[in-house]
């Protein structure tokens, strides 16, 4: 699985992409979040709070609940506004 960050997200992991490969019970974007929180502390420190988290999967903005598998790219960025 890719996984991409931006803005805030990619400075506190300390990277902008990883490919990984979560267990088989990582189903779910929440179930995603959860797994990487506990990955590092970086990790810990952006996804400490996922209510300022957006996330799309394959290039469509995704909700806790969409479905993730092995070759998804997933991205997690903050909240942005429009002007």
């Amino acid at each position: 699985m890719k996984i991409l960050y931006f803005a805030w997200l990619k400075e506190r992991v300390g990277a902008a992409e990883e490919t990984l490969a979560p267990p088989a019970s990582v189903t779910t974007v929440s179930d995603l979040m959860t797994w990487l929180r506990d990955q590092s502390a970086g990790h810990a420190a952006a996804f400490s709070d996922r209510r300022v988290i957006r996330c799309a999967v394959n290039q469509d903005l995704a909700t806790p609940t969409t479905p993730v598998a092995a070759n998804d790219e997933v991205a997690f960025f903050p909240p942005m506004t429009g002007g």
